[in-house]
């Protein structure tokens, strides 16, 4: 995996019907930037059971995809996302894990049947995430797809283990940003000469009626990064086109 790429997917009918608010995404975002990461993308679903194996398919795909699922991972009819983890990343098979179960066990006695032992089958060689809450855990798999409940309280928590233990600090990206008072056409000839490997975006806006653009530029080669902010800076001046830098790590 050369740059894992972040995926969240947020399984509930109820944060799309309003029910509910979405609290996992600016979390798991937060705690990513916080050691140098960022998302590369974030799905909000119903509990649906296409749409998640459609969706867990997609970041499978993805050689160097890392995913938070959020959701759907408990022992009622429409907690969809164990099985369907099974089968997208494993051999379709739900099997007891020991230790899981015996916390069920532990913490319900006789209530833990018939339907809360269910939550202890789990995708074959998953291993646990610890739940701070009540220890009835999360799971992961391949060290890289992490599976959680839709609670914050028990989710976020693992959110840091998971991030602690697999992908503690990224490489240090450095950043340059401007903003100029110009349409971003005006700067189109610049971005086609970057190199590929350069991590840039144009924000058009406006401001008091005229046309302005944020232009920012990273990589983790330092002097590739101001090399590629240069070409637009020489751009605006030969044009007289005044400029604003704005940010610089």
């Amino acid at each position: 995996m050369k740059t894992p790429h972040f995926y969240a997917v947020i399984i509930g009918s109820e944060i799309l019907n309003g029910r509910r608010e979405d609290k996992h995404f600016v979390y798991l975002r937060d705690a990513l930037l916080r050691r140098g990461h960022t998302l590369f993308s974030s799905f909000i679903i119903k509990d649906d059971p296409v749409l998640i194996r459609n969706t867990f398919e997609m970041i499978k795909n993805d050689p160097d995809g890392v995913m938070f699922s959020f959701g759907g991972i408990g022992s009622t009819p429409d907690d969809l996302t164990r099985q369907i983890a099974a089968d997208v990343f494993s051999d379709g098979l739900l099997v007891s894990h020991e230790k899981f179960h015996s916390d069920i066990i532990e913490r319900f006695s006789d209530a833990a049947y018939p339907y809360r032992i269910l939550m202890a089958e789990l995708p074959k060689h998953s291993k646990l995430l610890h739940n701070v809450v009540n220890n009835m855990s999360g799971f992961l798999l391949e060290d890289r797809y992490f599976f959680m409940p839709g609670f914050p309280e028990m989710s976020h928590p693992m959110v840091e283990e998971a991030l602690e233990s697999f992908y503690p600090l990224a490489k240090t990206v450095y950043r340059q940003t401007l903003i100029a008072q110009t349409s971003e056409n005006t700067l189109i000839e610049c971005m086609h000469q970057l190199d590929s490997s350069v991590d840039f975006s144009s924000l058009p806006m406006i401001n008091g009626g005229k046309p302005i653009v944020e232009i920012s530029v990273a990589s983790e080669d330092r002097e590739l990064c101001d090399k590629s902010f240069q070409l637009f800076i020489e751009t605006l001046h030969s044009r007289s086109i005044d400029y604003k830098i704005i940010k610089y790590n």
